[in-house]
């Protein structure tokens, strides 16, 4: 029982000491220790740090969003989240994870602001706003302003409501993009040690603008002055049509955030040391998943699935138990090692947050032509040539004359498939959003009900009680169902 404190005492430090650094294999070359060396310089945190959260998140989004999102289903009866079943252990994994590199993003931005480092400072902000919105798009309200403070003796900190993590994480996003207005690229020692842009001032100001950009409309549902002094919908359109020079935006599939994988250490995809069966011998697409992307003459099919018997097939989700469907296409080996899975934050998906800002009346511009433009680029990404009439297909067409629930159905539609791999995103957009409309299997549990968010970890609501309480008190019951500030 000891061992067990002792255990749980440990993992509940992430959440307050500032000391904790995280560790990717492959990078001991490096040779600094940032928990023992006070002059640690910026860029030897960097790229441990991105390369352990995109591999976690490529990891968790396997586990859990393509089996939610119907991307991939389980062949296996006691994995369930298919069938929207959670188990409460499934909390532990990323929230240990993000905590942890936070971290190494705080401390940067220390290290940074003691050289005088502007470019690292926007980096490491840049980083840290990202990393938080994934904590808190997951589980809402968590500890923030007075996480990571073990330096501070905070060792059980208060739990910050998801509106206010929100203000200060637009605010630090601000902040990032000024900072980002001297220009000033990495030197070509520390550019190396960039793995997203080489250190690229203005790409890393871009990714900034799409991931506030990205922010925004998850919480768009608000009205109050909560991004610089303004509603969400009000910064949209400050940001895109009044001060667009100010805030520029991923502009080309090139300046995509992408950690792309080169297949020697340490940055190799997290699936490319797993056994081939363990990535795709207990799961087949999903039907919804292949039909739309098999009607559509997509060529990203041959990419992202294996043929049965000769044609591209999926399974049910959702099925009901005792009912496995037999295995049908899944996905290729080759994407064990592509790429174009650490997707951060895209273009393709920019594009469409565009055409939906454009749709709801929040920002000037043509919502075609943003639509059809990330539909297209959804597929050069992935170097493939766009089919003739691809954009004439029925259930892709963009009808100016359809409601508009319809055409928030295709822009949705298409960025689920952008966001192909990427963490939560799909998850979290469906929650926001209800789109894209997918087929509920005759097996589903949890009342038929999309989880809401997950639920926090056991070894926190024993070891940080009284604020956990307080959390539960302010937001709602501690499970699945609960919604974040967000979605109410």
């Amino acid at each position: 029982m000891k061992k067990i404190q002792l255990i749980a005492w440990g993992l509940l430090a992430i959440l307050g000491l500032g000391t904790v650094a995280g560790c990717t294999d492959g990078f001991e070359e490096m040779n600094v220790n940032p928990n023992q060396n006070p002059n640690v310089v910026p860029e030897t945190l960097l790229a441990p740090a991105l390369t352990d959260l995109v591999k976690r998140n490529m990891d968790r989004c396997m586990r859990i969003t393509n089996d939610l999102m119907q991307v991939h289903v389980a062949r296996n009866d006691n994995d369930e989240i298919h069938r929207y079943v959670i188990r409460p252990a499934e909390a532990d994994y990323m929230w240990n994870g993000w905590y942890t590199q936070l971290t190494d993003f705080r401390n940067m931005y220390s290290s940074a602001e003691a050289v005088n480092s502007n470019t690292f400072m926007a980096i490491a902000r840049i980083c840290e706003v990202w990393t938080f919105s994934l904590l808190t798009d997951t589980f809402g309200d968590v500890p923030y302003s007075a996480a990571i403070s073990g330096r501070q003796g905070i060792l059980q900190p208060q739990f910050d409501r998801q509106e206010d993590i929100y203000r200060d994480l637009f605010d630090k996003l601000e902040e990032a993009n000024t900072l980002l207005t001297t220009n000033v690229n990495l030197t070509a020692d520390q550019a190396q040690l960039d793995p997203l842009y080489q250190g690229s001032a203005l790409k890393w100001r871009k990714f900034g603008n799409s991931l506030y950009l990205r922010l925004l409309l998850r919480v768009s549902r608000k009205t109050d002055a909560i991004a610089n002094g303004m509603s969400p919908q009000a910064k949209l359109r400050d940001m895109v049509n009044t001060r667009p020079n100010d805030y520029p935006l991923i502009a080309n599939n090139d300046e995509s955030a992408i950690m792309r994988w080169t297949g020697t250490a340490p940055y190799q995809s997290v699936f490319q040391t797993w056994r081939t069966a363990d990535f795709s011998s207990f799961t087949s697409l999903s039907e919804f998943f292949v039909n739309n992307l098999a009607e559509w003459n997509d060529p990203r099919l041959p990419k992202w699935a294996t043929l049965y018997n000769g044609k591209y097939e999926g399974i049910p989700s959702g099925y009901e138990v005792n009912q496995i469907p037999v295995a049908k296409s899944t996905y290729p080996a080759a994407l064990m090692t592509e790429p174009l899975l650490g997707n951060i934050l895209n273009y393709p998906e920019v594009q469409l947050n565009l055409a939906e800002a454009a749709l709801r009346g929040w920002i000037s511009g043509d919502a075609k032509t943003y639509y059809e433009t990330g539909t297209t680029n959804g597929i050069t990404l992935w170097k493939l040539t766009v089919p003739a009439n691809y954009l004439n297909n029925g259930d892709i067409k963009w009808e100016a004359g359809s409601n508009d629930e319809r055409k928030l159905d295709q822009i949705h539609l298409q960025k689920y498939y952008a966001l192909f791999f990427t963490d939560f995103q799909q998850w979290f957009e469906y929650r926001r959003t209800g789109h894209p409309m997918m087929p509920l299997g005759a097996g589903l549990k949890n009342n038929r009900q999309m989880p809401a968010r997950l639920n926090y970890p056991i070894y926190v609501q024993s070891l940080n009680q009284q604020n956990y309480q307080d959390a539960v008190a302010d937001q709602g019951a501690d499970n699945i169902n609960t919604k974040v500030w967000w979605q109410e």
